[in-house]
């Protein structure tokens, strides 16, 4: 069988080459991507880095259907872990043909772990903003949202997202109701959530000149019809929904909204300012509501957080507060158990398109 294999990986790897014709190169091209639409495949594919440097060769070449084979073949292959260590130092022939979707979801495969985001970073450079201008575009692509998240859990790619002289962080806000893919919206909000455990920024991050806050609780807020005086306590945009209002769909984004909010209450004027714009009317509302036990349980700590006494001198800031060791390695550990759990389940619902990972976060 391992013979086998090998012949054909051989074969394959010899029509993909510059020396075969048009039809030969197309037709590997789909071959490959039927190949990678299976765990098997995906795994046959990246223990052969001569065939991945085939793909990467055809996908930078001229011609829409070949080359876009071989850029859908490569994003399916770079979910495995075995082949990402021969991907990462193809940065420089991939990084041309963004802002294509397919580039977009293969680098956020690439940038799961930390040090792999890091080296994406560099390797972006001046291709940063271009990248960001695609969040202009009435569709952007939608695995641009996940790589977003994935750049933003390290310090280096949150700094780029809060750079004020860019107005980045502002561009992100609208897709918290991007009703058009849940992939780009879960991966955006991963984004907005990361960029909240930069603590020095959450003055800006609630003033006017961001407001991130109404757009954190709108996809929270549901039709309910409140007392006056509670609807007199929202922010303008979350008072008088209509009927119809629903709420978002996805538990973990619903999750990482919270979370999201729950950052920005760690110092003390964030819990004012939080608590002064109406936030537990909609979490209280969402409580009632919530089925799914991981995010009622979110919801309730961040509500005990609003309606608790203010923590003693010396833990105003709960970001600086020290986590013991095993306490952190606990919650790392029962992160990474959820994000296993969750590509499991889309492996088994999407076999055809393994998309890169939106969860990832600084560590707590």
């Amino acid at each position: 069988m391992a013979a086998a294999e090998e012949e054909a990986a051989a074969a394959l790897e010899a029509l993909l080459g510059p020396g075969a014709g048009a039809a030969s190169r197309a037709g590997a091209a789909a071959a490959a991507l039927s190949l990678s639409g299976s765990s098997a495949g995906r795994r046959l594919l990246a223990a052969r880095p001569a065939l991945l440097g085939a793909l990467l060769a055809l996908a930078a070449a001229p011609g829409a259907e070949p080359s876009g084979a071989a850029r859908r073949c490569l994003l399916n292959v770079s979910a495995e872990a075995a082949a990402r260590g021969a991907l990462l130092p193809a940065l420089p022939a991939l990084l041309p043909l963004l802002p294509d979707g397919a580039v977009c979801g293969l680098l956020a495969n690439l940038s799961r772990e930390r040090g792999a985001a890091r080296a994406v970073l560099r390797a972006l450079g001046s291709r940063w903003d271009a990248l960001l201008q695609e969040l202009a575009r009435p569709r952007p692509p939608p695995e641009l949202g996940p790589l977003l998240c994935n750049l933003s859990q390290v310090p280096e790619g949150r700094r780029r997202l809060l750079d004020r002289s860019r107005c980045a962080v502002q561009r992100l806000l609208p897709f918290t109701q991007y009703r058009d893919s849940t992939e780009h919206r879960r991966g955006i909000v991963g984004a907005l959530r990361n960029c909240c455990f930069e603590h020095e920024h959450h003055e800006w991050l609630l003033s006017e000149a961001v407001d991130i806050l109404p757009f954190l609780l709108l996809p929270l807020a549901g039709p309910e019809d409140l007392p006056e005086e509670d609807m007199e306590r929202l922010p303008p945009d979350l008072q008088y929904l209509p009927q119809d209002k629903q709420r978002e769909e996805e538990p973990d984004i619903r999750r990482m909204l919270l979370e999201a909010i729950m950052l920005l209450t760690a110092t003390g004027p964030g819990r004012r300012r939080v608590r002064a714009m109406g936030t537990y009317v909609v979490l209280r509302e969402l409580h009632g509501w919530e089925q799914h036990p991981g995010v009622r349980a979110a919801c309730e700590r961040l509500l005990q957080v609003l309606i608790g006494d203010e923590p003693p001198p010396g833990m105003e800031n709960l970001l600086e507060v020290n986590i013991p060791e095993e306490v952190e390695q606990q919650l790392q550990r029962l992160d990474q158990e959820e994000e296993e759990q969750r590509w499991w389940e889309q492996d088994q619902d999407q076999e055809q398109e393994p998309q890169g990972s939106s969860h990832e976060g600084p560590s707590r």
